[in-house]
């Protein structure tokens, strides 16, 4: 199947026997509901339960674009630009919502509040932007810390690690010593300590949480840029030293989050700070080389003492011109409906209805599945402990779009990290300046 084609769903699934759906949503005969959604291998088996929606109300889904959400977000604004946002269903994020302005419809009246208030309130506040309810989330993201086992139990490795630093070989508790660790194991080019993402709002984000780590902010109270801090440049510099020494793979400023997945599920690399939606993948054997060897932890702590924690929900948006905003609010409602958020719960993504958190777990527990047990148990835990946001605000995309080349810079050895961030902290504060901040 062509991920970038359109194609309309259902019809090769014509032949299948459908289980009926107990919740009615509603009958839309002969419509066909134009969507864009995110693509990736944590984000599919959601849409084949698509069928099922069609089959209860007649409609179909005609996907136009499948793409990672830093490819769909260009998409987007160039729909916006040019006057072609004749669709209906949009994949949305809460750190991506603030900068769309109106586009997108308040989904307060056309999704019924007994929907909404199954959802975790913390999730429907963060999906709320100047007041509307303009994306119902889907699953929720924090990142801990995934490594393979067996490095940890081997009494070579033990040794060898006490002997040049000086300290038990452990799974990690702080990014210190992610970094001894990452230098430790890497053998290039056939293995790797660590990996990160390198570009677009992936870096951002990863640059962004070690900088809290670190003691650092994005902004200050005024909404001043203060990222070039020294807790800043500390926190780049991680980054920069893990490049210089080889200790991760040469094409991590190219990376996205599908290649650290895949990095880590190809047994290459020693340790991967990853989305819960990873997990299923990498303990399966028939997918990962890492299956029955991946251990899981909190994400370790910077020096502040504060773990890392970016967070945010994906989601799901009605455009504002939907020609049938029913359908389209029946189609939010079904695909983060109780039953599909327990089909991603089994593959490890991160459920924004609280009951699905305490069903998912019981289930695993009740299966005899300890890993995906412990999987839920510890991002429960970093969901209430650990999560913090980005700044909600619509200048968010603008100013990661001129820090992450920057950063980028930095970690290939184009610029120091301190001339990095200080380049970008000027372009940073003229676009904050320009929407009348400070």
């Amino acid at each position: 199947m062509n991920l970038k084609a359109s194609l309309v769903l259902g019809t090769a699934f014509a032949a299948l026997a459908l289980p009926a759906i107990a919740q009615d949503y509603g009958k839309f005969d002969g419509y066909t509901l134009r969507v864009k959604l995110i693509g990736g291998a944590q984000y599919e088996p959601l849409y084949a339960e698509i069928p099922k929606w069609e089959a209860a109300t007649g409609a179909k889904v005609e996907i136009l674009s499948r793409k990672n959400h830093f490819e769909l977000d260009k998409e987007i604004k160039q729909d916006i630009a040019a006057g072609t946002l004749d669709w209906c269903v949009g994949s949305n994020h809460t750190s991506f919502a603030p900068q769309y302005g109106d586009i997108y419809a308040d989904l307060t009246g056309l999704i019924a509040p007994e929907v909404i208030a199954d959802f975790v309130p913390l999730m429907i506040q963060h999906s709320t932007v100047n007041g509307r309810l303009v994306q119902l989330p889907r699953h929720s993201d924090v990142s801990n810390f995934f490594y393979q086992k067996s490095l940890y139990e081997d009494q070579a490795n033990k040794d060898g690690f006490k002997a040049k630093y000086g300290y038990d070989l452990a799974p990690p508790e702080t990014w210190g010593q992610v970094k001894d660790q990452a230098m430790f194991f890497a053998n290039p080019p056939d293995f790797y300590g660590f990996q990160f993402v390198g570009k677009d709002e992936a870096i951002t984000g990863r640059f962004y949480e070690m900088l809290v780590a670190e003691g650092g902010a994005m902004f200050d109270d005024k909404m001043v840029p203060t990222f070039n801090s020294e807790a800043g440049v500390k926190a780049l510099q991680f980054f920069v030293d893990l490049y210089a020494a080889k200790a991760v793979p040469a094409g991590v400023p190219n990376y996205t989050w599908d290649d650290t997945g895949l990095g880590f599920g190809s047994g290459s690399v020693a340790m991967d700070l990853d989305w819960g939606g990873w997990s299923s993948y990498f303990n399966d054997p028939a997918n990962s080389k890492v299956a029955g060897n991946v251990g899981l932890i909190r994400a370790p702590k910077g020096s502040s003492g504060k773990r890392t924690g970016w967070s945010g929900s994906h989601s799901f948006s009605i455009t504002e011109g939907c020609d049938n905003k029913p359908a389209a609010a029946s189609f939010l409602t079904f695909l983060t409906g109780y039953d599909n958020q327990m089909v991603e719960a089994r593959k490890g993504l991160l459920p924004t209805r609280a009951k699905v958190w305490i069903d998912a777990i019981a289930e695993f527990e009740a299966a005899g599945n300890a890993f995906s047990a412990d999987v839920m148990k510890t991002f429960q835990v970093s969901m209430s402990e650990d999560a913090f946001t980005p700044p909600l605000i619509a200048e968010w995309i603008e100013v990661s779009n001129v820090l992450w080349p920057k950063l980028q810079a930095a970690v290939v050895g184009d610029m120091t990290a301190k001339e990095a961030l200080d380049a970008a902290q000027a372009d940073a504060a003229a676009i904050m300046q320009d929407a009348g901040y400070n």
